[in-house]
């Protein structure tokens, strides 16, 4: 009996011991059966059967409706680019070919993106309305993010404030697939394509992957999607990757990403290239199919989202300007401005460039989480915050035809007015019965038509954290926290002197203006699922302390 009892003490033991070690690398072999879970089929390259328009047009490319191009870059802070004075690495970095973008067209210098992550800007983009119309208020994650994510997450930042989970909401919410725009939205696209133009996408799109969310099915007559979440081969001796160790999320994408693309929705095969240059590649050659015909082509960039991938020319090309994660940051930036310049001289070539209608802008700012400085400066916060370095992003257009050189446009704008803006600018008629939320910006473009109103509010929503700017004030409350931050942004655009407990009548104005907007409104298509700590001041590569200021950002 002593024998059996001493056996089953040591088979506990043992047991503890596995036990212990387990759960000591819960997160390696949670990660790791993410990667098993992931593996996808991926056929080789081919060639991309782009539809080819006329071979001669009735018009002239003057005389009928402006070709739109519209180029949306992932998580690009303010001061990423060289256009406002900065740039990466201290100004190492210039972006001259957006730069130049910018100079021979309108900069609004006021410019908000439509949420303070990806998927709920995006959607405003497409259709003009808020999520309080259309219920996209979250942005989709994949099958296991709301759970292991803050697992690792309160494995390795174990000094920070934990991710707080609701796994009943996580277990009620639909897979990730179903995570969509509703079809019944009517998109940008969907306009354009009434009008008369083909409409192309090209690149993410994250507004959910079943058949009837995907762009083919919300106005776009052809769609080269992003199907996995790297910029390039992983194992490529052509690209130079830089890992974020200390982020959960980085740790993640690099479990669960591919190299892959479809068209259309059909197979899935290995784009041919690194993304930002191979995605360029086919929007010249869309441009070339479709150059005696209007067109809508949506370049929706990955850069510079993580995972950090360059090529290993553009990582060469920048030189010594940091540590290695900065150079690769600063290389994805080379690519991005290369995209920009190939497709301006495209439409040059083309003779398309004066009657084309270009705008470029960002999904939201920079996000803490890839751990470098100064991305967005001069502004406070980043992605995850309705500070102004979460929601400030670049917003540009050219129109040689109808928009003057040069031209800086100080009116406070949303993404939310793209939508009519496009519209108006191919003279197309919005959907009937439809409220539009978003505001037609040609008058402050041009200079032609009335003037728009600068008081008009702007309104950002995740959930219990809301915010609203009417003109120059500007309110964000967590109710999570039960916390208010309230900023005169003409006398503090960088918002450093909260005047929430000093000005209690203009606080409340604008809490009412929050309280109108959310009346009535569409409740979320599905649940948030977790809540993120988000500090304002500090990378999430610098230690936290005790006092540093931060949010809960729910998703």
């Amino acid at each position: 009996m002593r024998r059996w009892g001493k056996a089953l003490l040591g088979t506990a033991a043992g047991l503890a011991v596995l036990g212990g070690g387990a759960y000591h690398l819960r997160t390696d072999i949670a990660l790791g059966l993410v990667r098993w879970r992931s593996t996808v089929a991926v056929a080789p390259n081919r060639p991309v059967p782009w539809q080819q328009g006329p071979a001669r047009g009735p018009q002239s490319p003057a005389e009928r409706p402006p070709n739109i191009v519209f180029i949306l870059f992932d998580d690009l802070g303010m001061n990423d680019l060289s256009t406002f004075g900065g740039g990466v690495a201290g100004g190492k970095v210039k972006t001259p070919n957006i730069d130049r973008l910018a100079a021979e067209g309108a900069i609004l210098t006021q410019a908000y993106a439509g949420n303070a992550t990806c998927s709920p800007s995006r959607a405003q983009i497409m259709t003009g309305r808020y999520p309080t119309r259309t219920g996209f208020e979250f942005t989709p994650t994949p099958a296991g993010f709301p759970r292991i994510v803050p697992m690792v997450w309160n494995d390795i930042q174990p000094g920070r404030p934990p991710i707080l989970t609701d796994p009943a909401a996580a277990a009620a919410a639909p897979p990730f697939e179903e995570q969509g725009l509703p079809p019944e939205e009517v998109t940008i696209a969907e306009v354009l394509k009434a009008r008369g133009y083909h409409t192309v996408h090209i690149g993410k799109w994250h507004l959910g992957n079943a058949p009837r969310f995907l762009p083919n099915a919300q106005g776009f007559d052809e769609s080269l999607n992003m199907d996995g979440m790297l910029h390039g081969p992983e194992d490529s001796p052509d690209i130079v990757s830089a890992r974020v160790d200390f982020d959960p999320i980085d740790r993640f994408l690099w479990a669960s990403a591919h190299f892959v693309t479809s068209y259309n929705g059909g197979t899935k095969f290995a784009p041919g290239g690194y993304l930002a240059d191979y995605w360029t590649d086919q929007s010249l050659k869309v441009i070339e199919a479709n150059r005696n015909r209007p067109f809508f082509l949506y370049l929706a960039h990955w850069g510079v989202h993580s995972p950090l991938q360059a090529t290993r020319a553009d990582y060469d090309a920048v030189g010594n300007v940091g540590s290695h994660r900065l150079r690769v940051y600063a290389a994805m930036i080379r690519a991005l401005d290369r995209s920009v310049g190939r497709i301006m001289d495209k439409l040059e070539a083309e003779g398309l460039a004066e009657n084309t209608l270009v705008v470029i802008s960002s999904d939201n700012g920079a996000p803490g989480y890839v751990g470098l400085q100064g991305l967005n400066a001069p502004y406070r916060g980043g992605k995850g915050t309705f500070f102004e370095g979460g929601i400030r992003v670049p917003m540009f257009a050219r129109w040689p035809a109808r928009i003057a050189p040069g031209q800086r446009v100080a009116l406070p704008v949303g993404q939310v007015d793209l939508m009519p803006t496009l519209a108006a600018a191919a003279a197309a008629p919005l959907p009937q019965g439809v409220a539009i939320d978003g505001r037609n910006l040609l008058p402050a473009l041009t200079g032609k038509g009335a003037a728009l109103d600068p008081q008009a509010p702007l309104f950002w929503s995740s959930g219990y954290y809301k915010a609203v700017r009417a003109g120059n004030w500007k309110l964000q409350v967590n109710g999570k926290q039960g916390r208010a931050w309230l900023y005169d942004l003409a006398a503090d655009p960088t918002e450093k002197v909260n005047l929430a407990a000093s000005q209690p009548a203009r606080r409340a104005a604008l809490a009412a203006l929050i309280a109108g907007h959310e009346k009535g409104r569409k409740p979320p298509l599905y649940a948030s699922t977790f809540d993120t700590p988000v500090s304002i001041d500090r990378t999430l590569a610098e230690p936290y302390r005790k006092g540093d200021e931060f949010i809960y950002w729910p998703n």
